[in-house]
């Protein structure tokens, strides 16, 4: 896309030179003017910029998208289409918005995540203005503490800068320092503006494994009683999942101000997901490949059954989720 867009802006300056040499200097001078106020006016049109042709946010697709591709997840569909559609819909919003996913691995934390940006950016999550943390890849050594959090704020300071409606989505929380987040708590909070930039309109997204097993248990707890995940509603996790993300040294929110503050908008949890979610899942990969429905259907569901589940007897619960099945599909084919 962006290549494209590059393309078509050499294209136009080839364009005005082969032309301009058929005129006198004078001539010459004014083409090269033109066409060089075109190419700038092609580029600043084709490229992405932090304004409403590039950032609009699509409140039926968001709701669409979770309803129809978040396989098993009615109450996180729920928490983030709500959250989300309040937060944009807002012109003037008192502090960013901000959403930590939690669950087990393979349950569509990152990939909720990317249908949010994709329904606010025009570029989705190749947007300039959404900035993925991994806690491995950036902040691998306790011993660099300081300077993460230097650098964190620096990089979030300047992005919002740049453009107040950024998203940055941290992975893998579970494996952050602890007290690393706490350092960008100012911009989270409150404030109209700190050194002359607002926060209000940017948004933080934080996913972790922690506090899975919370939910796990909550899940079990509603299939014992004979009852529906779908009667699994916020308040019967809540409390449980935030205390233990609260209290847990390898949660990256262990003792956090962003909790104490109340800072954190919505912890949202990630059901495990059974088998007849796993087969929606490789039903959507198969179709991805244009398979014809007969083929699609019997790999989807050897794919799916041979995955992993708990309890071991029972079989209720997938192991890893929808997380293999990318890497998979392919062996029964």
């Amino acid at each position: 896309m962006r290549a494209a867009r590059a393309s078509l802006c050499l294209h136009v300056l080839l364009i005005v030179a082969s032309v301009v040499g058929a005129f006198d200097p004078i001539t010459t001078t004014v083409m090269v003017g033109i066409g060089a106020a075109l190419t700038r006016g092609i580029y600043n049109y084709l490229h992405e910029s932090c304004d409403s042709r590039w950032i609009a946010f699509n409140s039926t697709g968001l709701e669409e998208d979770l309803r129809t591709q978040l396989f098993g997840q009615h109450l996180a569909s729920h928490i983030i289409g709500k959250a989300v559609k309040g937060f944009m819909n807002t012109t003037n919003p008192k502090k960013p918005l901000v959403l930590s996913l939690h669950g087990w691995t393979g349950t569509g934390k990152n990939f909720a995540s990317a249908l949010i940006a994709q329904n606010i950016y025009k570029e989705g999550m190749q947007s300039q203005f959404v900035h993925v943390f991994t806690s491995e890849l950036h902040f691998p050594h306790a011993v660099q503490m300081d300077t993460y959090k230097t650098q964190l704020q620096q990089w979030i300071k300047g992005n919002v800068s740049n453009c107040p409606q950024s998203m940055f989505i941290f992975d893998e929380m579970d494996k952050m320092h602890p007290g690393l987040i706490d350092s960008i708590k100012p911009y989270l909070d409150h404030y109209e503006k700190l050194d002359g930039v607002s926060y209000r309109k940017a948004i933080f997204i934080f996913l972790s494994n922690a506090g899975g097993e919370i939910i796990v248990e909550t899940a079990l707890d509603f299939w014992k009683a004979g009852r529906s995940r779908e009667e699994i509603q916020l308040k019967d996790v809540e409390e449980a999942l935030t205390l233990s993300v609260f209290n847990n040294k390898r949660s990256g929110l262990w003792r956090t101000s962003l909790i104490d503050k109340n800072l954190v908008d919505f912890f949202v949890p990630f059901l495990p997901l059974e088998y007849k979610h796993v087969f929606q899942c490789a039903m959507a990969t198969m179709r991805a490949q244009d398979m014809d429905l007969v083929q699609a259907t019997t790999i989807a569901d050897l794919v799916a059954h041979d995955l992993p589940y708990f309890p071991k007897g029972e079989r209720v619960f997938s192991v890893k989720g929808c997380k293999t099945i990318e890497s998979k599909w392919e062996y029964y084919t």
